[in-house]
């Protein structure tokens, strides 16, 4: 343990930043949630309502939760928020520990820092006591934020340390990763494929077959029912998992050398193709996994919220409080419903190129962006090809998120035409997106150390403004600072290309100014 202090210390001093919005974020969530949940089905009348209109529809209990949890209102909350917090801890662990254990020793820092009196051991136990302490900070804001909306302290209490549970069990699903692969492109699509695959089982579990759930740690959080019977042993089952994996973890490093991988990637060509002998071609090879993910995972639940198209009127009319979160309200209801579930499509497809766009500032401080720039390669043309991927890709995520609504939504309205429509409706907030991604571009050529503050917290400024405006009472000056606010609400509201137009030439003012930046300073600071 020799030197795991100091490294604690070190590590929680280069996360000050971006950790906070981790952390505020989630807490945020559930505040929203319980706050919204309390408001609409506060009494037992409409909670029974929602149970008979919702324990009924299997894609909602497959994207949320069992029908166990619409008993009471505060496990109605767990319901309707669990699972996309749980994801939001899980990469929050996954960041964390990857970042500081296999993202350390492709920096080389993990040599540096093994050449001091410090433990082989010391790394990987600092990151792991980083990411516990997160979990923890994470579980007591949930913790303040469901008890301080009026609910009993026992179920709050067990929200929360399930929150953290989950968060504990992917950061040590990462460590065991960091162990085996050789870089954290690896190590993260590894860990994002165990998170699909836990999602996908509670998904099958809640919908289907409950012995599915049981094989997923967001599943065994959701089933303490925290609110209701109030099971504390489906937490053992977190912990006995992440002490397996951190024992199989420390293990893996004992066995293997600074800087290698248990599995040794293959050997590539001698010489590079044609179609790797361009900027913009070693650009999209090195984020093309990370695309094609993207693609799939947000084209996949644009074809859930598809699929409950067909179904939002008899919810609505149920429901008529819900109306009121629509834009437009209940005038025309499934395309207002349509033109919500786009948007939350259009904010994944803006985090996509936000991550795309910071791939660039992950490439000079490693030191492979200055091998590049040392030949007849210029800053623009290397930063073009950096940011092209992100443009491209964005809009790519963007039309899945499109095509996979219009499609489930067509299939079920017997209208296959609906897979064109929303696809076009999609691309529709493109300029939006692409205004997102901006900010990052230009934090890139003059601030290069805040370009991912920057970069999040612009995005999650956009998603609170989108999602949430109206429950919070946002003023109209607020409301406007989202590059959303500027575009129509397709397919709700009628297309213009006026404020296409100017977004998009807005976009290109902030990028050009991030070229010149990026051309000035010097490269790695």
């Amino acid at each position: 343990m020799a030197g795991t202090g100091a490294l604690l210390r070190f590590n929680l001093r280069l996360e000050r930043r971006g950790l906070p919005f981790w952390v505020a974020g989630a807490g945020l969530l559930f505040l929203i949630q319980s706050t919204q949940s309390q408001s609409l089905y506060g009494t037992p009348e409409k909670l029974a309502q929602l149970r008979a209109t919702l324990g009924g529809n299997t894609a909602v209990v497959a994207m949320s939760g069992p029908e166990e949890l619409l008993g009471t209102i505060g496990n109605e909350i767990v319901f309707e928020i669990f699972a996309f917090v749980a994801i939001i801890v899980a990469l929050m662990n996954m960041f964390l520990v990857g970042r500081r254990t296999r993202g350390d020793e492709e920096t080389g820092r993990a040599e540096l820092i093994r050449s001091t009196t410090t433990s082989r051991h010391a790394p990987l136990h600092a990151a792991l006591l980083l990411a516990l302490a997160a979990d923890m900070i994470t579980g007591a804001i949930i913790f303040a934020a469901l008890i301080g909306t009026g609910l009993p302290a026992r179920g709050s209490a067990l929200t929360a340390v399930a929150i953290a549970g989950v968060g504990l069990v992917f950061a040590a699903v990462t460590a065991l990763a960091a162990q085996i692969f050789e870089n954290t492109r690896a190590v993260y699509g590894f860990t994002g494929l165990i998170l699909g695959a836990s999602y996908a089982l509670r998904a099958a579990g809640d919908a289907g077959n409950p012995a599915l759930s049981w094989a997923s740690p967001i599943g065994w959080g959701q089933r303490t029912l925290p609110f209701g019977p109030g099971r504390w042993w489906p937490l053992l089952l977190m912990v006995g998992t992440a002490t397996a994996l951190v024992l199989l973890a420390t293990t893996a490093l004992d066995r293997r050398d600074v800087g290698a991988g248990l599995v040794r990637p293959r050997l590539g060509r001698p010489r590079a193709s044609r179609a790797l002998r361009s900027p913009s071609a070693l650009a999209w090879r090195l984020q093309r996994g990370s695309v094609i993910g993207w693609v799939a995972g947000v084209g996949l639940l644009g074809m859930v919220y598809g699929s409950l198209g067909d179904s939002i009127e008899e919810y609505i009319r149920d429901n008529p409080e819900v109306a009121a979160y629509l834009p437009g309200g209940a005038a025309d209801v499934v395309d207002a419903y349509l033109a919500l579930t786009v948007t939350m499509g259009a904010l994944l497809a803006a985090a996509f190129g936000v991550a795309a766009t910071l791939r660039a500032r992950a490439e000079e401080t490693s030191g492979r962006a200055e091998l590049v720039l040392a030949t007849a390669t210029s800053r623009r043309r290397w930063l073009a090809g950096q940011f092209g991927v992100a443009l491209i890709g964005s809009a790519l995520v963007l039309a899945a998120a499109g095509f996979g609504e219009g499609l489930a939504y067509g299939l079920t309205v017997g209208d296959p035409g609906q897979a064109g429509r929303m696809t076009g409706a999609a691309l529709v907030y493109l300029p939006a997106v692409w205004a997102v991604i901006a900010v990052p571009v230009l934090g890139v050529g003059w601030w290069a150390r805040a370009a991912a503050v920057a970069g999040w917290a612009v995005l999650g400024y956009c998603a609170v403004v989108e999602l949430f405006a109206d429950s919070f009472e946002l003023p109209d000056w607020a409301q406007q600072a989202s590059p959303f606010a500027h575009l129509p609400d397709a397919p709700l509201e009628a297309v213009t290309a006026g404020p296409l137009i100017a977004l998009t030439a807005v976009v290109g003012v902030l990028v050009a100014a991030g070229f010149a930046g990026f051309a000035r300073r010097d490269a790695g600071y």
